[in-house]
């Protein structure tokens, strides 16, 4: 990019920092400026990541005991699925994020959960086979010590307003502009690319580009682009969710808890200050008092002077993340709700590969198909898997779930997937011939066919199950990972140590 190639940012919070941060590192030359309104707050739907924001900060070169202690940051190794399937037999489930040490185990567990798939009693717990399971049981943080040869990844949970406070900091130091401003109307070129923001103040910014993080309201995409939104709502029932804090957890856990209830779903995400809560449920079959009582009772709150807050999601992504002048980034571009917190990885994700491939000067309408065509298909394998976790259950005690297992609108891709699993196929090699490994892996999918029970009856005799190799017994995994654990302290220790940095 050439140094006067000017791009305008609209919108803060965490997706519009995370850009301006990004941007201002790929492009130091550009003019790059962010304009928020400093009346709109930050929704902040969930407040946990995948690996990729691990990735992002390592990037900028901002270590971790710099940011977390800013944002009251903890660490997240593993999700914890509660009550989701009674009819597996097993109250939870994990789903770990996979680490360099898991490649002593992963082949274990495909080996084992197809032995479960042939109907012999092998043992297929996602929590017995991966390292991340292991630090979330004891409560470590996934930090390696110089002598520990092997990568951990993680995510974390994090307080979304000061993490989009920290970054503007990181962005400004990085020569973005800032102007707290509010965005009055948008004036269009003849051949409707965005001209210019008017400005609450009578100002007039200008730019070559435009970048729309202004939330669900997408106001340049939608609102003046007429970009259309496509809707999951046909196979993604839950559109609002309600959220209240407790105090901090005397012991933090580093695993986020997502626990299924009437018409949805509950976490719990531990951070240093506050523990964070929220029940995210389809209006289609409760209403906002009727979930409010219920995560209230569920947290032992019903008394409490504690103040809920009410959000409404727009679950679905525009048909164009990139259209005309404009790319669309955030909330702005689309939603999937947040029970694998995809929410920052598909920002980052879509930012990232928006610079590995815009040129200013050669861009073209090609370049801008494949480009979107790269993110929508992003999106819609991160819905199958979210859908999955719907379709799967084996919860009777509502309509909701019910209809969620009586769903039929899925995606070729995931009717394979299923199709693959049941017919006791090769799974790994269907994610392979699918190309889905940047999306959800083979681990992926296997913690959660086996984590849901989605097995045929027992049907093995003693002796068909001593002529089949067992290598989880065989590798004696758990005196592994338990030796492993004694090099990992406490994330409550290592939190301390931050602090005082």
């Amino acid at each position: 990019m050439q140094q006067n190639h000017s791009i305008l940012i609209a919108g803060g919070g965490t997706a519009g920092w995370m850009t301006a941060c990004l941007m201002a590192q790929a492009w130091p030359d550009a003019q790059i400026s962010l304009i928020e309104s400093p009346d709109i707050g930050i929704i902040g739907v969930g407040e946990g990541s995948t690996p990729s924001l691990k990735a992002f900060f390592q990037q900028l070169n901002i270590p971790d005991s710099e940011w977390m202690s800013a944002c009251n940051a903890t660490y997240k190794t593993n999700i914890r699925f509660i009550n989701w399937s009674p009819a597996s037999g097993n109250s939870s489930y994990s789903h770990p994020f996979i680490s360099q040490l898991d490649t002593f185990s992963e082949k274990a567990f495909y080996s084992n959960c197809f032995s479960r798939r042939m109907g012999l009693d092998f043992e297929t717990s996602p929590n017995k086979f991966f390292f991340n399971s292991y630090l979330a049981k004891a409560g470590k943080a996934p930090i390696t010590p110089a002598h520990f040869p092997f990568r951990i990844e993680y995510g974390y949970h994090f307080d979304s307003a000061l993490l989009g406070q920290f970054l503007r900091t990181k962005a400004l130091q990085l020569g973005v502009t800032h102007w707290p401003l509010t965005i009055e109307s948008v004036t269009q070129e003849p051949d409707g690319r965005i001209k210019a923001l008017i400005c609450n103040d009578g100002r007039v910014l200008s730019a070559d580009l435009f970048v729309d993080c202004t939330g669900f309201s997408s106001l340049l995409m939608q609102k003046t682009l007429a970009v259309p939104f496509q809707s999951f709502a046909s196979n993604l029932f839950n559109d609002a969710a309600v959220v209240l804090p407790t105090a901090a957890l005397a012991h933090l856990p580093v695993e986020t808890t997502a626990t299924a209830l009437s018409n949805g779903w509950a976490w719990q995400i531990p951070l240093q200050h506050r523990t964070g809560h929220g029940y995210v449920y389809s209006s289609a079959f409760t209403n906002a008092d009727k979930a409010e009582l219920e995560l209230r009772t569920q947290l032992g709150l019903v008394d409490s002077a504690v103040q809920a807050r009410h959000l409404k999601m727009k679950v679905g992504q525009l048909q164009q993340h990139w259209y005309k002048n404009c790319l669309a980034v955030g909330l702005s571009q689309g939603f999937i709700e947040p029970l694998e917190a995809t929410a920052l990885h598909l920002v980052q994700t879509s930012v990232q590969i928006f610079i590995d491939q815009y040129q200013f000067s050669q861009a073209t309408a090609l370049q801008q198909q494949q480009y979107n065509q790269q993110i929508s298909e992003r999106f819609e394998r991160v819905r199958d898997y979210i859908v999955a976790h719907y379709k799967l259950n084996s919860r009777d005690d509502s309509d909701y779930w019910c209809a969620n297992r009586a769903n039929t609108e899925l995606s070729d891709s995931l009717l394979q997937i299923l199709d693959c699993w049941y017919r006791r196929h090769d799974l790994d090699q269907e994610i392979k011939r699918q190309q889905l490994s940047s999306h959800f892996g083979t681990s992926s999918w296997h913690c959660l066919l086996s984590g849901y029970g989605i097995y045929p009856a027992l049907v093995a005799t003693q002796d068909q199950l001593e002529k089949r190799p067992d290598p989880y017994q065989d590798l004696q995994l758990d005196a592994f990972f338990s030796a492993c654990l004694l090099n990992f302290m406490p994330q409550q220790q290592l939190l301390t140590i931050y602090q005082g940095t």
